[in-house]
């Protein structure tokens, strides 16, 4: 009498999406931007009228730059991701290509775990490849296509705002009492545990 079979289950290949480093990085991000508007000052101050008149000089307009920077700066970062956000809905074919070009870092090498080779139409490509694969693209994508000039002239007219405002402002006193930490708010994820959910991922 033969003895009874046993059901081997081949392993799968875990999904990137479904890592522990990816929901830890996602998880990171929420909590990072709930922070960061946590500490957004109120728009109505941003847009008091009583507050605005011009500087008397460039080096006056510099410090009040320097200081409403300081103080809404979870304001003006949200004001630039608004800008860049209606750039990119207005171009709806740059919007594919830079959120396809996004997801490619992401799952084809962040969370991509290294022991696994990437595999296209038949064809592995070392790490060392897949990186290069990217860097290349990514250029290509940035410099010689219109994203790139959609991006920086979104950008530059969302600092031309930016600055403007800071230097028409007139600062309070508040604002020199007001001292928080550089890396706090909205792009803190982009250190800390989020970047070792990265690394981990690799590993």
């Amino acid at each position: 009498m033969s003895s009874p079979t046993i059901p081997v289950s081949n392993p799968q290949t875990q999904s990137p999406v479904a890592t522990p480093a990816f929901r830890a990085f996602l998880s990171r991000i929420s909590t990072s931007i709930r922070q960061g508007f946590s500490q957004r000052r109120p728009w109505s101050e941003l847009i008091d009228r009583n507050y605005l008149a011009r500087p008397d000089s460039l080096s006056e307009a510099a410090t009040r730059i320097r200081k409403n920077l300081s103080y809404f700066k979870v304001n003006y970062i949200t004001l630039l991701a608004l800008i860049l956000a209606f750039s990119l809905l207005s171009h709806p074919l740059s919007l594919i290509v830079l959120l396809s070009l996004l997801a490619s870092w992401i799952f084809l090498y962040l969370f991509r775990p290294s022991d696994q080779p990437l595999v296209i139409l038949g064809r592995s490509f070392s790490e060392r490849e897949t990186l290069g694969i990217l860097v290349v693209s990514t250029t290509v994508v940035i410099f010689l296509t219109s994203v790139g000039s959609l991006l920086i002239s979104a950008s530059m007219v969302g600092f031309a705002l930016v600055c403007a405002h800071g230097a028409f402002r007139v600062p309070e006193d508040l604002f020199l009492d007001d001292q928080e930490p550089a890396s706090a708010g909205l792009l803190s994820f982009l250190g800390g545990p989020a970047s070792s959910a990265a690394v981990a991922a690799r590993v």
